[in-house]
């Protein structure tokens, strides 16, 4: 059956599930709300408030929309893939309440410490001197969160006392998420990040994928948490031997203390892991794809991501197989200068059409918009140029000549995306 499909978001992982959904043979039409400039070359863009479930709703019933795919977070929370499914409108996307699981952070602590999952030790905090005191008897570094919801943005890994009350100070005055949100400060932990995908119909578990990311803005992972400068896919940390403990230890726990807490959880859940000795704790958890990890994922799954996500709405993910090819992908982000603090909008970038010349090279957008047919840029994280090749090297090659040709004076990217990759491919 051809069908009429509406991708919910406007980033680089919307632009890239639209990539790979438009080469399966049963996408007829793409919708995409609010979409971008470079989205809008292949779906038609709609204009909806994504946070208002009504809207959405009236827009897929009156279209005709057959399957709707919810790419952020924010409309999860709000409830929009309830609002859907109430209408019976076939959707990807967890419940409001399953989502509770990015939405905050001290729930995920509750799961774990039911599901007897590894992660960080910690403690939640609800007024700002407890918080202070709980300090006074820490060791450095801290890592001081922002309960709910806050871009990528709202931690921080404090390696002195003064940063540390900073932070606790910023974090309930609000500026990463709410000041009403509790925050929660628990162990730093040593080892290396890891990004293990799954997605789930409530009964079947399917594997699709890892992926490393670099969260520090600037080279040699120095400076300020952002929502993601750069990934590469698959993980060469991740063995069988490490997948198998992910799986057991942390994935299907999880899964079963939400379903015992009547929280069945139905859609992608994104682990990131820290891995230290071959042994995994869960950082935290997303509801959704990554980052910019959807967007490797996506040009290593291509047009089969489609049946992926039907089979997990539909409930019959037991029929699902991924086909894998022995390859790798990188996604390197070009974002504003400043982020992610300020920075400017409206600024001309040129010869975007001239780097995805190169064989494999593919340029999401994310924060952009068309201004009389010129592409400029329009929020903090700009561009995420992917490449698809045999090996990591390879495209990691061909992603930063790719940079190189693009025109954007108040751009900024870091050299180094993949270094990790490439010394694990190298021992």
């Amino acid at each position: 059956m051809k069908m009429k499909i509406l991708i919910v978001g406007g980033g680089g992982r919307e632009h890239s599930l639209i990539w790979a959904i438009s080469q399966n043979p049963r996408c007829q039409e793409i919708f995409c709300a609010p979409g971008n400039a470079g989205i809008n070359t292949i779906a038609k863009q709609v204009t909806l408030n994504i946070m208002k479930p009504a809207e959405v709703v009236a827009f897929s019933k009156k279209n005709c929309i057959d399957f709707v795919i919810i790419g952020p977070e924010a409309p999860l929370i709000v409830g929009l893939s309830d609002a859907l499914k109430k209408e019976g409108i076939l959707t990807f996307g967890p419940s409001k309440a399953s989502s509770r699981l990015e939405a905050s952070k001290s729930f995920t602590k509750e799961i774990c410490n039911l599901g007897n999952i590894p992660t960080a030790a910690s403690e939640t905090f609800y007024t700002l001197e407890d918080a202070q005191n709980h300090l006074k008897g820490c060791n450095l570094p801290i890592v001081i969160k922002a309960d709910g919801l806050a871009a990528g943005k709202g931690v921080v890994i404090a390696e002195s006392n003064d940063t540390a009350l900073d932070a606790v100070q910023t974090i309930f005055d609000g500026k990463f998420s709410t000041a009403k949100d509790p925050i929660v400060i628990e162990e730093f932990l040593e080892g290396e990040e890891l990004s293990y995908f799954a997605v789930t119909d409530g009964k079947t578990l399917l594997p699709i994928g890892s992926a490393q990311d670099h969260k520090r803005a600037f080279d040699g992972d120095k400076g300020p948490n952002t929502g993601g400068m750069g990934a590469y896919s698959p993980a060469p940390l991740l063995t069988n031997e490490l997948e198998e403990k992910i799986i057991s230890k942390i994935i299907k726990p999880t899964l079963t203390v939400m379903t015992e807490k009547n929280l069945p959880f139905v859609g992608v859940l994104y682990a990131g892991l820290m891995i230290k000795n071959g042994n995994p704790k869960l950082i935290e958890y997303n509801v959704r794809f990554g980052d910019p990890e959807c967007q490797v994922l996506m040009v290593r799954l291509g047009g089969q991501i489609l049946d992926i996500l039907l089979d997990c709405a539909e409930g019959k993910l037991d029929q699902s197989k991924i086909n894998w090819a022995n390859d790798s992908a990188i996604s390197v982000v070009m974002a504003s200068k400043g982020y992610p603090g300020e920075y400017n909008k409206g600024t001309a970038i040129r010869n975007i059409a001239i780097a995805e010349k190169i064989d494999g090279v593919e340029v999401f957008h994310a924060g952009t918009k068309d201004n009389n047919g010129e592409v400029v840029a329009n929020g903090g994280r700009v561009l995420s140029i992917t490449c698809r090749e045999q090996t990591l090297e390879l495209a990691r090659k061909k992603v930063y000549k790719a940079i190189s040709l693009i025109d954007w004076s108040d751009g900024f990217y870091r050299s180094d995306i993949g270094y990790r990759g490439l010394k694990q491919n190298n021992n």
